[in-house]
């Protein structure tokens, strides 16, 4: 199904790409976007729309799955990749702002700490999950005429995930109540280190997975150690250290549970400002949904089963989902640094260079020389009028050709965008949709 739009930008009911191939053969409509693909009508069509279109979001830390759904018919599929890399870059900024303080070389200069956070403010790492679905929401309202939002609002009990036959007082009071951290664990680990088994001397406390390798906090993931075997461990795990036995005791972090946790009402406000009706669904409900309709687990999958909402059988008409990766619009520094924190090469202040920028979506037609041939993929810019070409997974396909030979497919948007062709029993077949995706 193909999104369509009239000659005022306002959106209509789908089409087919049958009609939409004949549309454009015909001259009566032009493409107006992409990704995802959209026809924008040469004549004004009425925008009144008697069907209902309901989108469903299936949050979750990493990937967010959307689906369109149009009655019991499935008329759209897509992913959001959210990123995952804001705390270290955030962290690596830190530690490079602080070198430059203790050289002779400007700098910012610390700020008091008088700031003041907003109410509801969230961390830059959540903040930009949330952000993310706000504005795919937007988007997707200015493509379809949508008319409800069905959302799965799951909170996760990371207590009870730990030990699901926790209960009564000790869940209540959790399992250091009485302790300090240092007391539970000198008693819990029999006062010696858990790798050499020294006793008599002064112990650390240590993380079994380290802070370095993702590990947090948790009581589960701490033990202790003398300073010898501490500095030995570096940032190896329990296991790799040569203690396995250790490390079954470190539970698995909940880290995205808890970030789910963390945002899930936030995300709720933001779908209720949209002006659409939002229904709430429960992760049980998902998963109850989709074995009924014998769908695999994946994220679109398991957004088409969110809420009481879905229907008894499902119709695709759609065989593909659109894969949407955040990656951000670049960055303020215009300094490449080593590992160290000293400079190895300066960038341009300029973004944009023969009306093209890094990241946009071009077709490269080559039409002799190494590369010869017609390539696809995201443009990297130089100011010398020479570009490479990136494919989707950012590995160089072409180096070094002429802006002339570039056409612009799609203008960088702060995503990178991929499909893939769906293979599920109950999907049609792969069929060829003019420009849809190269």
């Amino acid at each position: 199904m193909i999104f369509v739009l009239n000659k005022n930008k306002q959106p209509l009911s789908p089409c087919h790409s049958a009609v939409a191939r004949k549309l454009l053969k015909t001259g009566k409509a032009v493409i107006h976007k992409k990704y995802p693909f959209t026809l924008r009508l040469n004549e004004l069509k009425n925008s009144e729309n008697k069907a209902e279109f309901r989108l469903k979001i299936d949050y979750g830390s990493r990937h967010t799955g959307l689906a369109i759904l149009n009655g019991s018919k499935v008329i759209g599929l897509a992913q959001i990749h959210h990123k995952t890399s804001i705390k270290s870059n955030m962290d690596s900024r830190r530690a490079m702002r602080r070198t430059r303080r203790n050289r002779t070389t400007r700098y910012r200069k610390p700020r008091f700490n008088n700031r003041k956070r907003k109410e509801g403010w969230l961390p830059p790492s959540l903040q930009s999950r949330v952000d993310n679905i706000q504005n795919w929401v937007a988007k997707l309202q200015k493509l379809c005429p949508l008319t409800h939002i069905s959302y799965e609002n799951t909170k996760f009990d990371t207590q009870l995930m730990q030990n699901p036959e926790i209960s009564g007082v000790e869940y209540q009071q959790g399992e250091l109540q009485g302790y300090e951290v240092r007391e539970y664990l000198l008693e819990k680990w029999g006062r010696k280190c858990a790798y050499c088994g020294a006793e008599n001397v002064p112990l650390e406390i240590e993380h079994i997975i380290p802070r370095a390798r993702k590990g947090t906090d948790r009581v589960s993931n701490l033990t202790l150690a003398c300073r010898t075997c501490n500095e030995a461990k570096g940032t190896m795990t329990a296991e790799e250290f040569g203690y396995p036995e250790i490390q079954k005791q470190a539970r698995i972090p909940l880290r995205d549970a808890t970030l789910v946790t963390a945002t899930r009402w936030k995300v709720y406000n933001t779908l209720t400002e949209k002006g659409l009706e939002v229904e709430c669904g429960t992760g049980a409900r998902t998963k109850m949904n989709r074995i009924r309709l014998n769908l695999p687990k994946d994220h679109h999958f398991d957004a088409i089963c969110v809420g009481a909402s879905t229907p008894n059988k499902i119709i695709f008409k759609t065989n593909s989902v659109l894969h949407i990766k955040a990656k951000g619009r670049g960055s303020h520094c215009r300094t490449n640094l080593d590992k160290y924190g000293f400079p190895r090469g300066y960038l341009t202040r300029r973004k944009s260079f023969f009306g093209f920028q890094t990241g946009d979506i071009v077709k490269a037609v080559v039409p002799k020389g190494k590369y010869k041939g017609i390539h696809f993929g995201a443009v990297a810019c130089r100011k010398t009028g020479y570009f490479d070409v990136k494919n989707k997974e950012g590995i160089r396909i072409v180096q070094g050709i002429n802006h002339k030979y570039c056409n612009i497919l799609s203008r960088a948007d702060g995503y990178e965008y991929a499909t893939e062709h769906l293979e599920v029993d109950g999907i049609p077949p792969t069929t060829e949709v003019i420009g849809i995706l190269p």
